[in-house]
């Protein structure tokens, strides 16, 4: 009973603190607006919402609550004059039981409100033992009466999707646990990216709640997330600013890109089956077996032929009927019957939106005796086209070949292709960077004294030193092939960031090398012909071009540019920087021939 006490306590009071955290445009870099949150009595064991809410369920006061709470935080919103919408939360129980019917709340949401057409309620988890076709019936409801409906924290509770198909909501929340580490996850980034698909077939806008750091942001920016909140973006406070936080802004205002080359990867495996998709003569359950017999007959290259009930795919007609019919007596028996007598009745029927992955496993898991028939193609159930299964072995071929040629196998580190993609991904945003060519020195004669295996250690300590220094979020860091890497900075100190790679790597060598008996930076060893040589311990050459907007058209421009940098930079003596002097940022203090 004392719980009971302190929470009509609370209420009576009205002792309830709104709080509001802005809800951020991730493709324009503006607040569209805020949601509402509620924190009870500073001190108290009540002051967090969660306990706050538990205590209402177990005491029968929640519908109570959940009105005084819309109605504090929509009076608050209008005191404080915040712009934009206002996001707030409703649990399905107290909908249904009337909260929002209070006479308090009249004012607030009537016709004549400031905040007419700008409220969105939030709908929070239901119990397994509500009636979802009510729920659906108050949804629409409130649809009716002007407001918007956002489906909260999609993929944590057990009826979100039924809800999303039957409600069709204007906003989905994605939970935090798929935003929290998406830069590092690829199944959280296949989930988003799924989710975001099935988004767009239903016109809902994605939000992204539990952005918390800015690798996070800029991965979902680029995946085309249109909304985000987390506290990246900005806490909820009692007065919030109309903008975003100094750091999320920074993300627009600078064009940052993300440089995770492996959300590329992912995405690229989204490709969708529409893309194999072939037209083809079609035929009815009402077309006769000697008539679909002549369709094939009059198109040699023809393998499988649709049969259509209406607009519904309902079987496939293939070659074998062609000889089934070369028999007379089947000829005489069926020609003027349906063709789906011959019909394959259970062909593979997917979505044109289906990733090309998906199906590739689905096919297999057929096995091989259907494989020539292929697949049919639907758009919303009717019947779009048919693919071919060799198709789709291409196109998986392509997919696996690409992937091999993202990484390099000895470093991990991203090969010759994502280099390419994220300088062409730079440019196309306007951004400016700085491209470096880093190439080891003295690396081959190293390599043919110590063995293959020391040298290999070699390149990736070097790795380990370069991804060490670059920015993890917006500095992207390649493995051509060999001792050669190429880096792409988005930081604005990558000259202190390249220097400090070169200090690394020299004490690093000298580390690595000291449990060998060598000289003071060098070695004598045999050459090829036996005779013996000194060789210098291995060196660092950076080769730097900063690029400007419009400064190069294609990526290769760079790479020639950054090639010629680097020659020049391994013809001084030890670790060094060289920049070229023909291509430098706006606000570059200064530009080092040598360091």
């Amino acid at each position: 009973m004392l719980q009971r006490e302190k929470l009509l306590d609370i209420m009576d009071r009205r002792a309830l603190h709104p709080l509001f955290q802005p809800i951020m445009d991730l493709h324009h870099g503006n607040v569209i607006g805020y949601e509402g949150l509620i924190r009870g009595p500073v001190g108290t064991d009540l002051h967090m919402p969660q306990a706050l809410f538990q205590a209402a369920e177990h005491t029968d006061l929640l519908v109570r609550l959940e009105m005084l709470c819309v109605y504090t935080v929509m009076t608050q919103f209008v005191q404080a004059g915040l712009p934009g919408r206002l996001f707030v939360n409703i649990s399905p129980f107290a909908l249904l039981a009337g909260a929002l019917s209070d006479p308090l709340l009249n004012d607030l949401v009537g016709e004549h409100s400031a905040l007419k057409d700008r409220v969105v309620f939030e709908i929070t988890e239901g119990s397994p033992q509500m009636d979802s076709a009510s729920v659906v019936a108050g949804l629409m409801t409130l649809r009716e009466r002007g407001f918007k409906i956002a489906l909260d924290d999609l993929g944590e509770g057990f009826s979100s999707l039924r809800l999303w198909s039957d409600v069709r909501p204007d906003f989905v929340k994605l939970d935090k646990h798929f935003v929290t580490g998406i830069d590092k996850d690829p199944v959280k980034l296949q989930f988003v990216r799924s989710i975001k698909q099935i988004a767009e077939k239903s016109n809902a806008i994605i939000i992204a709640e539990g952005i918390e750091h800015r690798a996070e942001l800029l991965i979902l920016k680029e995946m085309g997330i249109c909304l985000g909140q987390g506290y990246f973006i900005g806490h909820p406070v009692v007065q919030p600013k109309h903008v975003a936080s100094a750091a999320a802004q920074a993300c627009f205002d600078s064009a940052l890109i993300s440089a995770n080359p492996w959300s590329k990867m992912v995405l690229q495996r989204g490709r969708q089956v529409r893309l194999l998709l072939t037209e083809v003569p079609t035929v009815t359950v009402q077309t006769t077996s000697e008539d679909a017999l002549k369709i094939l007959l009059a198109n040699p290259e023809l393998n499988v032929l649709p049969v259509l009930d209406g607009k519904l795919p309902v079987g496939l007609l293939n070659r074998t009927m062609v000889d089934k019919f070369s028999h007379g007596y089947i000829r005489d028996l069926y020609s003027r019957k349906s063709c789906t007598v011959f019909m394959e009745k259970a062909p593979l029927i997917v979505d044109v939106e289906m990733s090309v992955v998906a199906l590739s496993q689905l096919v297999l898991m057929q096995g091989q005796k259907r494989f020539a028939d292929g697949f049919i193609l639907v758009r919303d159930g009717a019947y779009a086209g048919i693919g071919s299964n060799f198709a789709l072995m291409q196109e998986m071929t392509r997919l696996q070949i690409q992937e091999a040629r993202y990484a390099n196998p000895l470093t991990m580190l991203p090969g010759n292709v994502p280099i390419n993609e994220q300088m062409e991904l730079l440019m196309g945003n306007g951004q400016q960077f700085c491209a470096c060519y880093v190439d080891l020195d003295y690396f081959k004669p190293f390599n043919d004294v110590f063995g293959y295996r020391r040298g290999d250690e070699l390149i990736k300590l070097t790795a380990e030193v370069l991804v060490g220094h670059a920015d993890k979020d917006i500095d992207f860091v390649g493995h051509i092939g060999g001792d050669d890497f190429f880096l792409l900075f988005q930081s604005h100190d990558w000259e202190q960031r390249c220097e400090s790679v070169l200090l690394a790597f020299d004490t690093a060598i000298k580390t690595y090398l000291q449990h060998e008996d060598l000289g003071d930076g060098c070695y004598v060893a045999e050459d090829r012909r036996g005779n013996r040589a000194e060789y210098s311990f291995p060196s660092l050459s950076i080769g730097a071009v900063p690029v400007g907007r419009n400064q190069f058209h294609e990526c290769h421009e760079i790479a020639a540019a950054a090639t010629e940098v680097k020659k020049a930079a391994k013809k001084i003596s030890g670790s060094c920087l060289y920049v070229d002097r023909r291509a430098v940022l706006p606000g570059q203090t200064k530009v080092l021939a040598a360091a």
